[in-house]
């Protein structure tokens, strides 16, 4: 069986007894006087977690969760009741709680439902079930034995493997009935290295919507354990970063995180109908370079961490140009922030469970490539920095500035990638960096399946892609203070 929605009946009704029609019962106590919108969302999740650390497996988690969210929606008024029990009587007793927290206005009669189509991304398995036990602890060790043999010094490898499995049905007054089952899988290694009284660490990983076998198939332990060394080795050698205002080359994939943070919530209905962005009222406006091509694409196919063929609300997912040629084009909408703002939902609704209520959020958020060669951008920078990747960072919303702070950069010297530096940290204002980039590469990569993104207390896995590009200008902080270059 690989049919979402003959699943989620399988998985989330069957066990209870519960019928779409009961369900339909349901949704009319939660579309009580008062009401313009409402719907329901069932949940059911596996995941596991597994450590190897210390050359020992020292940890193997597994959770199972279910339940329902009920959702009454009141002009911007919300109510939300939820319960772990999916029972006939609990379901009918949290729909009318929603509705009395929510009501307000007049009442809103619900449509006929119809099953939501899609093509789907990826295939509807429990990758938890995809190899056994004991493929899935030679995994760990692998992973473990390549990093250590990659290099004598390395002194600490600790791996990490997580799966997991989730399926939902969501039905609103609307007439929209959706199903979707969504497995995810990722490895991480993080390894220690030291020489001569000196440590630096570094990590690597990766996954997406399939099951673990694409891990083995590929040969990821190996891959992820090299390259989190290599990362360590280089960042071993690396020596203070000068600080200053100068140029910023950020390479192409992950480092795109800063693209997600700076820009992209900003990008966020909600923010914007609240006038909390620096964005809000600025649609038709250039707010970027003539070079940047924003986009925010949930059906971007190859099992892509941030790829859902449906959003949690049931709307199909798609491709969403938010900034075209420098021009702000529009917001990513959930079906409130839609409603209110007069438009469609863009398929951007997301929660993280069943637990909490949906909001606009990303899914794989990324900068479209240009048509300069990636040695020429580097060619072209007299005295800069080149960040490869990133460790974290921090965005105000309202004003758009941030802080980001590398895990692998360079200097630029010359035209010339040439010493690793430590402790580089970018600092700027999203609108601002956008309109300093002045070169733009033609080797658009995504992540390689990383990103967890935060939001009102609620993580989803996203994606995040770019080019290289060249920043004209941005302040670095460093570890040694040094004059403009």
């Amino acid at each position: 069986m690989n049919n979402p929605f003959k699943i989620a009946k399988k998985v989330l009704l069957e066990p209870t007894g519960l019928t779409e029609h009961e369900l339909e019962k349901v949704l009319g106590k939660a579309l009580g006087p008062g009401i313009d919108f409402a719907d329901i969302y069932l949940h059911y999740s596996q995941s596991e977690s597994w450590v190897l650390d210390e050359n020992i497996v020292k940890k193997g988690s597994f959770l199972v969760d279910q339940g329902f969210g009920i959702r009454a929606v009141s002009g911007e008024n919300t109510g939300h009741a939820f319960a772990d029990d999916l029972a006939l009587s609990t379901l009918t007793q949290a729909a009318t709680a929603a509705q009395k927290i929510a009501s307000s206005g007049k009442s809103y009669n619900a449509k006929v439902w119809e099953h939501v189509k899609f093509k789907r991304l990826y295939q509807s398995i429990n990758p938890l079930e995809s190899i056994p036990e004991e493929e899935k602890i030679s995994l760990l060790e692998k992973a473990n034995a390549a990093a250590r043999s990659a290099d004598p010094r390395v002194s600490q490898v600790r791996v990490d493997l997580a799966g997991s499995y989730k399926v939902f049905l969501v039905a609103a007054n609307d007439g929209v009935i959706a199903a979707d089952v969504l497995p995810l899988v990722r490895l991480n290694i993080s390894v220690l290295v030291e020489q001569n009284g000196k440590r630096d660490r570094g990590s690597s990983g990766g996954g997406g919507r399939s099951g673990y076998q694409f891990i083995v198939d590929q040969d990821l332990a190996t891959k992820y354990a090299r390259e989190a060394v290599r990362i360590a080795l280089v960042n071993l050698e690396a020596i203070p970063t000068p600080a200053g205002t100068m140029p910023v080359v950020l390479g192409p994939g992950w480092p795109a995180v800063m693209l997600h943070e700076a820009v992209g919530h900003g990008l966020e209905a909600d923010f914007n109908r609240k006038k909390y962005s620096i964005y809000s009222d600025k649609i038709g406006k250039q707010v970027a370079s003539k070079l940047c091509t924003v986009i925010d694409q949930g059906n971007l196919p190859g099992e892509r961490r941030g790829s859902i063929n449906v959003d949690d609300e049931g709307t199909p997912t798609g491709r969403t140009v938010l900034i075209e040629d420098g021009i702000l084009c529009g917001y990513m909408y959930d079906k409130l922030n839609a409603r209110l703002l007069k438009t469609k939902s863009t398929g951007n609704g997301r929660r993280s469970s069943y637990a909490q209520i949906p909001l606009p959020r990303m899914t794989n958020t990324f900068l479209m490539p240009g048509a300069s060669d990636p040695k020429e951008i580097i060619a072209s920078v007299k005295n800069g920095i080149y960040a490869v990747n990133f460790s974290g960072g921090e965005v105000d919303i309202t004003s758009g500035e941030f802080v980001f702070s590398t895990s692998e950069a360079y200097l630029i010297e010359n035209g010339r990638v040439t010493a690793p530096v430590r402790g580089a940290t970018l600092i700027g204002n999203g609108p601002d960096v956008l309109n300093k980039i002045t070169m733009v590469g033609n080797d658009l990569a995504m992540d390689d399946g990383v990103g967890t993104c935060g939001k009102n207390g609620q993580d989803v896995p996203v994606g995040v892609g770019q080019p290289t590009v060249k920043i004209s200008n941005l302040t670095v902080g460093g570890t040694e203070a040094g004059e403009d270059m």
